[in-house]
């Protein structure tokens, strides 16, 4: 059994990916489906994985207008925590860090989790106490959060400028542990071959360019492929939700921004987790193959651009080198920007909408990979059988006018 594994991945190592399984079905839309969810992404893909294995519901198309996972699930800093200050919030994020846990395991497929820890520093006396009383908070809730002292934090991150010299002098911080990165494509690829395997259609390079509604209920979706008859509909499309939404008339309280990120040449592995500072505004990680990844805040502008801008550059650089002066010698290989969808209160909007049998996952701002595997579960609840799950009741778009908001700025980690 061995030699015939060494030589099976022989022959695949030296035929150029000619022979290789392909890891789902290249699918063509049928002209009817049970739920039809615009957008492959990773919340797209996790719904449709969710209603197939917990629901059963296995007609269903997930169209994506590109390819799969190339939008934000493939640009971003793959952060995974569930330390948010509400409980509606830490209730939420906690699911998916535990649902991240397994994840490897239920697909048979690894998506390289690395729990190394995330680490929020604080640069004031104010700062210290915020940071407090927030793991306070979500200690009291069962998230595991510890605050540490400068001595604990130079010995987390030896390369930490924590010296009173500092521009920014470090006093503390707060760490949850259990927070750390996966990668971005295995996870995506990891819902899309356990969605395809239950049959699930993965529909790419179809574009939405419009949806079909009568009486106030949707009937489907054109796509550059034709028409597609649906008896539900899940838009979850990331920073192009409002143009999605608007071709059913709907109007959302979210802006659209760039989200910048970059990476340097890899280094031997030098960092433990991810390291955040909300006052010198960014936040730093090591990936799997050795880059230093950088991102700071957003720019200042709405935008549907998905390149890097010199003005963001500067800032987040001029940021990281304050935390890590060492990094000034690294060269850096790449930098992109994906399109975060903001909404008044920093927090996702998830549910029914204003049009019968149309569902929407948006509002993500920079918290959509963290959440994919607890949105795409209770998103799978709440179309299987047309209410909320408990999970995503306080999120509902009604809020806004209700007023009851869960304000999530501060723990989002980036300048909105």
């Amino acid at each position: 059994m061995e030699n015939y594994s060494f030589w099976s991945l022989a022959k695949h190592a030296l035929s150029g990916q000619r022979r290789w399984t392909p890891a789902w079905r290249t699918s063509e839309p049928k002209s009817r489906y049970d739920v039809v969810i615009i957008g492959g992404g990773g919340q797209g893909l996790s719904t449709a994985y969710y209603l197939a294995k917990n629901h059963g519901i296995t007609n269903v198309a997930v169209i994506e207008k590109g390819w799969l996972g190339g939008g934000n699930t493939g640009r971003n800093t793959t952060a995974i925590r569930s330390n948010y200050f509400y409980p509606e919030s830490t209730r939420f994020f906690e699911r998916s860090l535990q649902l991240y846990e397994g994840l490897s395991k239920e697909f048979n497929y690894n998506v390289m989790l690395s729990q190394r820890g995330v680490l929020t520093l604080a640069h004031t006396p104010h700062q210290l106490d915020g940071l407090t009383r927030w793991s306070n908070s979500i200690q009291l809730q069962g998230i595991d959060a510890e605050m540490l002292k400068v001595e604990q934090i130079h010995a987390y991150l030896p390369l930490l400028d924590v010296s009173s010299g500092a521009r920014f002098p470090v006093l503390g911080g707060f760490i949850q542990r259990r927070g750390g990165v996966a990668r971005h494509d295995a996870v995506a690829w990891g819902y899309a071959r356990g969605a395809d395997a239950m049959g699930v259609d993965i529909i790419q390079n179809c574009e939405v360019t419009g949806l079909r509604i009568n009486g106030n209920r949707i009937q489907g979706v054109q796509t550059n492929k034709g028409f597609v008859a649906a008896e539900k509909v899940v838009i979850s499309v990331a920073g192009n939700s409002s143009v999605v939404a608007s071709m059913a008339g709907i109007k959302l309280p979210i802006v659209s921004m760039p989200l910048q990120a970059m990476v340097s040449e890899p280094v031997k592995p030098i960092l433990d987790g991810i390291v955040n500072s909300p006052t010198v505004h960014a936040y730093v990680s090591q990936s799997d193959r050795g880059e230093i990844l950088i991102g700071g805040r957003t720019d200042a502008y709405p935008s549907y651009g998905q390149r890097g801008t010199l003005p963001a550059l500067e800032d987040t650089l001029s940021a990281m080198l304050n935390m890590f002066p060492a990094f000034s010698r690294l060269k850096l290989m790449r930098q992109w920007a994906g399109i975060v969808d903001i909404s008044p209160d920093s927090s996702p909007i998830l549910g029914k909408t204003t049009v019968n049998s149309l569902f929407i996952s948006t509002g993500w701002g920079t918290g959509g990979f963290k959440a994919i595997p607890v949105g795409g579960e209770t998103m799978a609840y709440t179309v299987a059988n047309d209410r909320p799950h408990p999970l995503i009741e306080p999120f509902s778009i009604d809020r806004f006018a209700t007023g009851r908001f869960v304000n999530e700025a501060a723990a989002a980690g980036v300048e909105h």
